[in-house]
């Protein structure tokens, strides 16, 4: 255990994780391209960005007492897997409620559900059938509450994660991991590019970047990977600015710190396209690394747009921030879509 400005955070995945140039693709995109490599962040194979947030909130849930562990995503959700792992790394109870916004062959486990499965996690499915993604989370977070007060009524203690870990102190993660990479690469990247979901990763980004970027800032550029309405942005600025306050800074996230874009996501979460599908032939052929179709797939063939448009400037020092997720790969064919 580690303490981080009076939070208490765990140690649960190996960092610093690598930074490296990617030689052959920069040449052929005529910019210097960087990898931020937490899909290699580990405690296991299949680790990925969501660990960082992870040892600020299950510190918090130890602090707390927790013996317990709620949370939530799609079915093949990367955040509830790497909960379950760390979760079990300190001897805590996983229990998640997963929204079948792509159906699972429940016949067949595969992807994050069967990882899910051999960590020994409680699953509840959450069908979609009659409700839109947002009362599906609603409805699951009324089936978690209940179940959480039946658990403490027999003595447990219970710690309740909102979908992505999007919380203050859980984007202190991602703040944190911003100080590690300026400490990585100099001189510091002009821009850093990430797919986003749920927004608390951009909202650490851009909070870390805010406080230790010094006089020359990167640009943080998300993709977003699924529909977000505009009151998201707001939501995420007053995340980031919270999370900067458990920081001890006072500093201030507006919306217009943020450069978010809905181009890329096509019909949705979860559901393939051919940019997302040419990016991830497009990294493994030139550099053998690997990306998914749901978040680091779309973000990628974002980061590829904005390079051939020129609204990343040729010479430009880029970081592709690899949020992990390759078990998606392994998921149902509808959710992987036509990769050769």
């Amino acid at each position: 255990m580690a303490a981080y400005n009076d939070l208490r955070r765990e140690q649960l995945g190996f960092f610093p994780t690598p930074v490296h140039k990617l030689e052959r693709l920069s040449t052929q995109l005529g910019v210097n391209l960087f990898l931020k490599r937490d899909d290699l962040t580990g405690p296991n194979l299949f680790g990925g960005n969501k660990i960082r947030k992870l040892e600020f909130l299950l510190g918090d849930a130890l602090a707390q007492g927790a013996d317990t562990v709620i949370t939530f995503g799609a079915t093949q959700s990367n955040h509830a897997m790497e909960t379950a792992v760390a979760a079990r790394k300190l001897g805590l109870t996983p229990l998640l409620y997963l929204e079948t916004i792509t159906p699972p062959d429940q016949t067949i486990d595969r992807g994050n559900i069967l990882l899910d499965k051999i960590l020994g996690a409680e699953i509840t499915y959450v069908s979609m059938d009659g409700r839109t993604e947002a009362e599906a989370d609603e409805y699951a977070m009324s089936l978690a509450v209940q179940k959480k007060a039946a658990l403490e009524a027999a003595g447990h203690k219970v710690y309740i994660i909102p979908v992505g870990g999007a919380t203050p102190i859980g984007s202190v993660g991602f703040a944190v991991g911003v100080q590690e990479l300026l400490a990585q690469l100099a001189p510091a990247p002009d821009y850093i590019v990430h797919g986003t979901g749920t927004g608390g990763t951009a909202a650490g980004l851009v909070a870390g970047v805010k406080l230790y970027g010094g006089t020359h800032q990167p640009q943080v550029l998300s993709m977003n990977v699924s529909p977000k309405p505009m009151a998201h942005y707001a939501q995420t600025a007053k995340l980031a600015t919270a999370a900067l306050r458990l920081l001890g800074s006072e500093l201030t996230v507006t919306a217009a710190d943020f450069h978010f874009d809905q181009n890329y996501f096509g019909e949705g979460y979860e559901q393939p396209t051919a940019s997302a599908s040419a990016a991830i032939r497009l990294l493994a052929e030139t550099e053998g690394i690997l990306l998914d179709p749901v978040y680091t797939g779309k973000g990628f063939a974002g980061m590829l747009d904005y390079i051939h448009t020129g609204k990343i400037a040729p010479g430009s020092n880029v970081v592709f921030w690899h949020t992990g997720g390759i078990s998606a790969l392994f998921a149902e064919s509808e959710m992987v879509g036509q990769l050769y």
